[in-house]
């Protein structure tokens, strides 16, 4: 990670008024513009997810993207999202052993929504059918959403939601 250290934000709710109610908490990564940095390397956002298992999480990656990952180590798989996006999976006890008891233990939170990865893609229902079909649960069909766009909710197994959307 010397050239891309990965970010993080821990974000905890202790409760909410309503116990049905959700939290949704959005990232945007804002890459700068070419001539801040020299290196186009410098301009790809890396979105890590934490995950129970690397190996399964990487299969069920590489079967929803039909995408082979480009980085496949001990501690870290790569999928290429597109010039500027990278998603990254970490085993949970990688990072904790990275952060000690800096950080909280995301073990903790296994099965809680802690983030969603929100995609384009020219086939929504094509990329949310295979996360239904490799284990993931489905949130939400693909329908026209109030904002425009057509797009389907799952969930894969570490909790993170997964969203394919393609302009309506």
């Amino acid at each position: 990670f010397a050239n891309h250290p990965p970010a993080t934000t821990m974000v905890e709710v202790k409760s909410l008024i309503d116990p049905d109610m959700l939290v949704e908490i959005e990232a945007d990564a804002i890459v700068l513009a070419p001539e801040i940095h020299a290196s186009p390397t410098q301009n790809t956002a890396h979105l890590i997810f934490y995950v129970r298992d690397q190996a399964q999480s990487t299969a069920f990656y590489s079967n929803v993207l039909a995408a082979e990952p480009t980085l496949n180590v001990p501690g870290m798989t790569e999928f290429k999202l597109n010039d500027g996006c990278v998603l990254g999976l970490m085993p949970q006890q990688g990072i904790k052993r990275l952060l000690g008891d800096a950080l909280p233990d995301p073990a903790k939170a296994n099965g809680v929504p802690r983030a969603e990865l929100y995609l384009r893609v020219d086939d929504p229902t094509t990329y949310h059918g295979r996360a239904i079909k490799f284990g993931g649960r489905e949130l939400s069909p693909v329908d026209r959403r109030n904002w425009g766009d057509i797009a389907g909710y799952s969930m894969d197994e570490d909790g993170h939601v997964l969203a394919f959307a393609r302009k309506g």
